[in-house]
């Protein structure tokens, strides 16, 4: 064989890679455009995101999917509403990101199930109740409450006197993250959900009772029986005609920092709930929330008694949290 045709297929292997590297340029600049794109025809994905103390543009964050972000948002709300510290949310974030991803799985090492892989057989409940984040956020936070300390421990030996993993020193790697996720629930963060509106209908009534299953009646705020009316939704997203149906949550005047806590938390579990629960908007303060809009991120609507396009008086009151369900 001659040393040409030896040297032929040598030749070629730069064009070859940078062939290869033009079509994943494209494929990743696709779902780049997919991503950003407020129509409705994006990805679904939620971004929690904390910005620096001197609000200059930086910030740190983390991205999950629709699901991952209900799961997240459901184990922060439990722990909020239980008045638990931030440290405690954090732990238990940590854990189930560990655990299961923030993925409420059917299966798992034996009998390990759910957001915790808890286990029927060791006496965390049955199946049914494992698999509701609801209540296997609950039970851990009970659990750790118990340990003497959890608050000053380490993370990994807060987590590990909960779940005796047989990988204990894994929790630590989640730790930013989960503070990232704590912050945004309900502290200081935000979290933004994007991709297409909710294609509905929304039911207030089950919004009402979830919410109500998770925070109970707490005394910090009230939650009128009737559900309110928007004008018309048009470009507001959440379905075709008619008005909105809506669920308020008001805090009460006394609720201080623990009723500002529960709201922000109310308020963002609508939103990492909106794709599921059928809620095209959400509000809180002068800040509102659109599915299907402004890349998921949250807007500022004006001063307080300002209105928005359709004519509703968003964010009228103060600490009042406004859910709208898609028609």
């Amino acid at each position: 064989m001659s040393e040409n045709r030896v040297s032929r297929p040598r030749r070629r292997r730069p064009l070859r890679a940078a062939v290869g590297l033009l079509v994943l340029l494209a494929v990743v600049g696709y779902f780049a455009v997919q991503r950003a794109s407020n129509g409705g025809g994006g990805a679904p994905y939620c971004t929690a995101r904390v910005y620096s103390g001197n609000y200059d543009g930086t910030s740190e964050s983390y991205e999950m999917s629709p699901e991952q972000a209900a799961n997240a948002a459901t184990i922060a709300a439990v722990g909020v509403a239980k008045g638990l510290p931030d440290r405690a949310v954090t732990i238990a974030l940590a854990t189930a990101m560990q655990e299961s991803a923030l993925r409420n799985l059917d299966h798992g090492d034996r009998d390990s199930l759910g957001l915790f892989q808890q286990r029927p057989s060791m006496g965390w409940g049955t199946p049914e109740q494992i698999t509701d984040p609801v209540y296997s956020a609950g039970i851990f936070y009970d659990h750790l409450v118990d340990v003497p300390g959890y608050s000053r421990l380490p993370l990994t030996v807060a987590a590990q006197k909960v779940q005796r993993s047989g990988f204990p020193q894994a929790y630590a790697k989640h730790e930013p993250d989960a503070i990232v996720l704590t912050a945004a629930f309900g502290g200081d963060g935000i979290l933004e959900c994007g991709g297409p509106e909710p294609v509905g209908p929304g039911d207030p009534e089950k919004v009402r009772a979830e919410i109500v299953r998770i925070f109970g009646k707490d005394g910090l705020h009230t939650i009128p029986p009737q559900t309110g009316q928007a004008g018309q939704a048009g470009r507001n997203g959440g379905g075709k005609g008619g008005p909105e149906a809506e669920v308020t949550l008001q805090e009460k005047a006394n609720g201080g920092e623990a009723a500002v806590r529960r709201s922000r938390a109310m308020a963002h579990w609508a939103v990492a709930h909106s794709k599921e629960m059928g809620i095209s908007r959400v509000s809180y303060n002068l800040h509102a929330w659109v599915g299907g809009q402004d890349r998921g991120q949250w807007q500022h609507k004006g001063g307080t008694g300002a209105k928005d396009g359709d004519g509703d008086p968003h964010n009228a009151d103060m600490g009042e949290v406004r859910i709208f369900m898609a028609r």
